[in-house]
């Protein structure tokens, strides 16, 4: 059985239930304004419309709510191809979240959308004990971030994974080259 990438997930969604609802279904779940009993229960549509599975997660039901976090990792997902400025509240809220898996899609967003009133709130996940989640949280330093950001990144060049130092060099060279200035 093949399924259809997210992106095309996300556009039948929209296309299906309008842009601006797929969005406000995103931030409930994103923010647990939808718990996860009714993103699998009364809420299931929704989930199903963004994920394009009709067993999203695949998992036996009742679901174990160890797995409610993928509800927040799909939703943020959705915003890596719709989006709306209000979207940057719910962000804020996800940037904290305790899955490292949704604070890693927050990450992508903010690269991806130029996000910088969210560049703050990512910084504790240069910490972060897995590689790709500090690399994240560098390209989106790279990306939205200010000069005053790269002292944040700069001792990441010395990370024991040669994909965060990668991540560093890429970040700085565009941070250099969006602010107009040297950063090193």
């Amino acid at each position: 059985m093949t399924r259809d990438a997210p992106r095309e997930v996300v556009r039948a969604a929209c296309a299906e239930y309008g842009e601006d609802a797929v969005i406000d279904w995103c931030v409930a779940f994103l923010t647990g304004e939808v718990s996860g009993e009714a993103a699998y229960g009364a809420e299931l549509p929704k989930l199903v419309a963004i994920t394009g599975s009709d067993n999203p997660g695949g998992w036996k039901q009742p679901v174990d709510p160890v797995n409610y976090y993928w509800i927040r990792v799909w939703a943020a997902r959705v915003f890596l191809y719709v989006w709306r400025d209000d979207v940057v509240d719910a962000l804020r809220v996800a940037a904290v979240d305790p899955a490292w898996r949704v604070r890693e899609h927050v990450a992508r967003i903010t690269a991806q959308r130029e996000l910088g009133q969210l560049v703050d709130a990512l910084l504790p996940m240069l910490e972060h004990e897995l590689p790709r989640v500090r690399a994240a949280a560098v390209r989106a330093v790279g990306a939205a971030g200010e000069f005053e950001h790269a002292d944040a990144i700069r001792p990441l060049a010395d990370d024991p994974d040669h994909t965060v130092r990668a991540a560093v060099e890429r970040a700085l060279e565009k941070l250099e080259a969006r602010l107009d200035r040297p950063v090193r």
